[in-house]
């Protein structure tokens, strides 16, 4: 055999064994990669949460006055405008007051567009009308659930005189499952306002 030839032999077994080697690390590589597991990111602990009683004191305004969770922080922005904030919970209850003034149709539908702006994200709205015919306090209440911004949207009226209403938002990205049980807590804070509502001769 020439040196020609020996040269083209080795040449031959190097690029066998070049290739041989390239099948064995791509194997390994395909094993490693396959035998892998999937990373997936942990949820998010959601924490059961239960809140205390509420011990209820009253709020006078000039128009209005109601008994509200003491522990909610009262801020009152003017005559018409207030907000009960919970820090705890990072809710916070906003409620404007309205003179009617022969606008009564419009106050209404005003309320109910707010609280079916909701709609679009929410998973249902529950109607529930309220009635106190002995108070002159007439109204509706909307349970919200779902991702939806506002949780409860609620107004009153004496359909003459005077027309409030009130929503709750919580400071957090919307998300249901994690809010509920404040959410449920503040909601029954809003039926105990709405309960207890009495208008100012």
């Amino acid at each position: 055999m020439s040196k020609k030839q020996e040269l083209r032999a080795k040449s031959q077994d190097l690029t066998i064994m070049q290739g041989c080697y390239v099948g064995i690390i791509f194997s390994l590589f395909t094993v490693f990669l396959g035998c892998k597991e999937e990373v997936l990111p942990k949820p998010n602990a959601k924490l059961r949460l239960e809140y205390l009683k509420p011990v209820l004191t009253e709020l006078q305004t000039d128009h209005f006055r109601f008994d509200y969770n003491e522990s909610a922080k009262v801020k009152i922005k003017n005559s018409t405008a207030l907000t009960l904030k919970y820090p705890e919970m990072k809710g916070e209850i906003f409620i404007n007051y309205r003179k009617v003034d022969n606008n009564i149709d419009n106050l209404l539908s005003d309320a109910q567009k707010l609280s079916y702006e909701h709609s679009v994200k929410a998973d249902g709205i529950i109607e529930q009308p309220f009635v106190s015919k002995e108070h002159k306090v007439y109204g509706m209440f909307y349970e919200v659930s779902g991702n939806a911004a506002s949780q409860a949207q609620f107004y009153v009226t004496d359909s003459t005189e005077n027309f409030l209403t009130g929503s709750l938002y919580f400071l957090t990205r919307p998300n249901y499952d994690s809010i509920y049980p404040a959410a449920a807590y503040l909601q029954n804070d809003i039926r105990g306002i709405m309960e207890t509502l009495r208008w100012k001769e």
